[in-house]
């Protein structure tokens, strides 16, 4: 599996506005649950704050990677949102995010499995800082999608 086989296009969202973590959580959520990934948003959000309160999830270079494995994801998904500005987030190099990739997995054994591979393709894209920096630069689904390409 490509890191592109793992995104859905409706499950990317450019040209967001958002002012902090909570309301690009919201909006991600709100986009996982409109496409059938999420059952029940709030609980959803619940299981992605349990696992922020673990450790940071920004991986540096203005990219987060939060992700939450729960009893509410139906089915395994990747929402992208790009923001026009930096907000406040937890991260690596103390610098906020302007890319974040939100994980939903199920809490069970495939979903754990699912999960690992998923975090697994994304870093091994997102540890290159040309990748990095075509996503906080992209403008449209495909920018995004052929940034990891």
């Amino acid at each position: 599996m490509r890191v592109v086989d793992a995104i859905d296009p409706k499950l990317v969202l450019t040209d967001l506005k958002v002012a902090n973590k909570e309301d690009m959580l919201k909006t991600l959520i709100k986009s996982l649950k409109a496409n059938g990934y999420v059952n029940d948003s709030e609980g959803f959000l619940k299981d992605v704050y349990d696992r922020e309160a673990e450790g940071q999830t920004g991986i540096g270079n203005f990219v987060a990677i939060p992700h939450g494995k729960s009893i509410f994801v139906d089915k395994v998904g990747v929402a992208i949102g790009i923001n026009h500005q930096e907000i406040p987030w937890e991260s690596l190099d103390n610098k906020g995010a302007k890319v974040i990739i939100l994980f939903a997995v199920g809490n069970d054994t495939e979903g754990a499995q699912e999960h690992l591979k998923l975090l697994s393709l994304f870093a091994r894209k997102l540890g290159n800082d040309e990748v990095a920096h075509r996503l906080v630069n992209s403008q449209t689904v495909d920018d995004v999608i052929n940034a990891f390409k």
